[in-house]
């Protein structure tokens, strides 16, 4: 059994979204995937960090759940900016229990013990900087960082690995809310997505207050599930 992360399938079955605007290496990216997670065990556990799907609602995501289902072992999705078919985790577990989805478990508000000692913590996260951001980012902020620290404490005295969909730092950015909750409670690692193309330059990687960042955006990853812990 190992962990394995990687952000922004960006998958489009039914819906005709093309991403070669973020580079050439995004064509056949689908088929990429495929191969790349050929080489995952059964009992291997892979964690999205959001944007999964270009469908507008349940229903036309659905051949998109459907491959992620035929992917080998379990997945762990959270939520994206562009998950627009994003709705409750009731009605997305029926939805999933009607279409035969069996693999794939949400992460919001809460986390998923791995091995015996780690767990996988999370939610999407929000860019949000004092002079320029509105009161409407304010608050999503708040709530994004009341559902982190409720994956936080629910992980107890586990090693945490924090999933996240934006980048807390980023360029000359950096959201020191939820750093702030990083170093708190001890996060081992946090793992992010979001960023594609030409902007992968501004990406951080590597330590920071003690916790080690790392982004797996499909392209940065070359679209590769990235081992996270065995």
């Amino acid at each position: 059994m190992a962990l394995y992360a990687i952000g922004d399938l960006h998958l489009s079955m039914t819906t005709s979204k093309p991403m070669d605007i973020f580079g050439g290496n995004w064509a056949n990216h689908a088929e990429k995937l495929k191969e790349a997670f050929s080489k995952l065990g059964s009992d291997d556990v892979t964690v999205l960090c959001g944007d999964l799907s270009w469908g507008m609602d349940l229903e036309e995501a659905r051949e998109d759940f459907l491959f992620v289902e035929s992917l080998p072992g379990k997945k762990i999705i959270l939520k994206g900016n562009h998950d627009y078919w994003w709705s409750t985790v009731s009605k997305t577990k029926k939805f999933f229990e009607s279409i035969g989805v069996t693999t794939i478990d949400i992460l919001n508000n809460n986390c998923f013990p791995y091995g015996e000692r780690a767990a996988v913590c999370g939610t999407r996260g929000w860019f949000y900087e004092e002079e320029t951001g509105t009161e409407h980012d304010r608050k999503i902020l708040s709530r994004e960082l009341g559902r982190l620290e409720i994956s936080l404490k629910a992980a107890g005295d586990r090693d945490k690995y924090v999933f996240l969909h934006y980048p807390p730092k980023y360029g000359g950015y950096e959201c020191t809310e939820i750093l702030d909750l990083l170093e708190q409670y001890g996060a081992k690692t946090c793992i992010y997505g979001h960023i594609h193309g030409k902007s992968l330059r501004k990406i951080f990687e590597g330590n920071c207050r003690g916790t080690a960042h790392r982004c797996v955006s499909a392209d940065n990853v070359n679209f590769i599930p990235q081992l996270i812990t065995p």
